[in-house]
């Protein structure tokens, strides 16, 4: 018998009755797991910390929880949170010894706590006003997606010669306090920039950013990077994955208890390329928000529309060594 899936955008189910995971009922509704972990909290003091929903309310850290049985948690998630911290521990070597299928599952599983979190706050606002709560049909098949290859954690679900994500990793000059973190779950795309690493994902792509970016990144991958440059890197990737113009499907195939996820063909019945159009103004305004910290304007940053600032390559495409720039970490 093919393993159970469990399809919570099916029915809209996003009470706290039933494991985010596996749907399984629960004996309370006080019977939760932390979204962002204890042991990634305590590392930064995150737990009273600001974190803003879409809907401009403001939680904490340690607000965002999602419903999880303890049977759930004890055999699958548990364990995948101690390999998980116990890389980080070990920084950026540890990070990349990781299965990469890991790094999936666990940011899976932490930007699905997060849309959890935001479909209640958005079903109950609704409820509020009288209204509906509706939400596009687009935003719903990558949701879905999502979680059925979240629950590659507790069943045996196959992803069949592809990968789901595009992954980029790399060994970054941080300030040991900093706790870098940026997500936008509607590409689903998230990275992260702590200890002496930062990486970035997108959660649904088949790789697709991986060969968009494939050229840069084979040029930088190995280097230690400055904070502003793995930011600029980081902005690039957030705005390609936001111009990824295709909505992937898949077949399912249960074969006896296993399930096997194949990829149909990006390009489709479509004969656009699989990325909009590249707009350097768009492109700078993500780098004005990504660069925060130091400060630069959108007019510096495309004073020259042709060519945006870079931190990154310099006016003839070389590479900008981190030990060059002046600027604070």
């Amino acid at each position: 018998m093919p393993a159970q899936i469990y399809a919570p955008f099916e029915r809209f189910n996003f009470s706290n009755r039933n494991c985010f995971l596996t749907g399984s009922p629960l004996q309370s509704e006080e019977e939760k797991i932390q979204v962002f972990p204890q042991w990634l909290m305590s590392l930064y003091n995150l737990e009273d910390q600001p974190f803003k929903l879409l809907d401009e309310s403001i939680a904490t850290y340690k607000d965002l929880k999602i419903p999880c049985s303890a049977a759930a948690n004890d055999e699958f998630l548990e364990p995948l949170e101690n390999e998980i911290a116990a890389a980080f521990a070990d920084g950026y070597e540890g990070v990349k010894a990781l299965d990469e299928l890991k790094l999936f599952q666990w940011t899976s599983k932490l930007l699905y706590g997060i849309i959890f979190n935001e479909i209640q706050s958005g079903i109950k606002m609704m409820h509020a006003q009288g209204e509906e709560f509706s939400i596009s049909q687009a935003i719903i098949h990558k949701f879905s997606y999502l979680h059925l290859m979240l629950q590659s954690i507790n069943l045996p679900i196959h992803f069949e010669e592809f990968k789901p994500f595009s992954l980029f990793l790399f060994k970054v000059d941080n300030k040991p306090e900093e706790f870098g973190y940026r997500d936008e779950i509607n590409t689903q795309t998230f990275a992260l920039r702590i200890k002496d690493f930062g990486l970035v994902i997108c959660l649904q792509d088949n790789n697709a950013n991986f060969g968009y970016h494939y050229k840069i990144y084979s040029q930088i991958k190995d280097d230690v990077l400055h904070p502003i440059q793995f930011e600029e890197f980081s902005g690039r990737v957030f705005y390609s994955n936001y111009l990824f113009n295709r909505l992937p499907e898949y077949n399912i195939l249960p074969v006896g208890e296993d399930v096997y996820i194949e990829d149909m063909p990006l390009r489709g019945i479509s004969s656009k390329p699989l990325f909009d159009e590249w707009i350097n103004k768009t492109y700078g305004q993500v780098l004005e928000n990504f660069w925060k910290n130091w400060g630069f304007l959108l007019l510096e940053i495309i004073k020259n529309p042709n060519e945006p600032m870079s931190f990154l390559f310099d006016a003839d495409g070389n590479k900008v060594s981190r030990e060059s720039i002046s600027l604070p970490n």
